[in-house]
């Protein structure tokens, strides 16, 4: 069981790592960086397509990664 686990994990990490290096950057230097936040908060900026779809596997892969974790770790002890 705890090599399933440990397994499952190595693979949802390296996923992980992909999904966010395939990620496009939300800002461009400091000016994005001062307007950006404010246009992301008032919904004015909504992702779309490809941006979307990663973002929402980003979330996903990151919920399993700590699910994964913490099961690790309890099965370990």
């Amino acid at each position: 069981m705890e090599t399933l686990l440990t397994v499952l994990l190595v693979i949802t990490c390296i996923s992980l790592i992909v999904v966010v290096l395939l990620q496009s950057g939300k800002s461009a230097g400091l000016s994005g960086a001062i307007s950006g936040g404010a246009e992301q908060l008032f919904g004015k900026q909504k992702a779309r397509g490809l941006d979307l779809v990663l973002s929402r596997i980003t979330i996903v892969l990151s919920v399993l990664f700590f699910v994964l974790t913490i099961s690790v770790a309890f099965v370990v002890k």
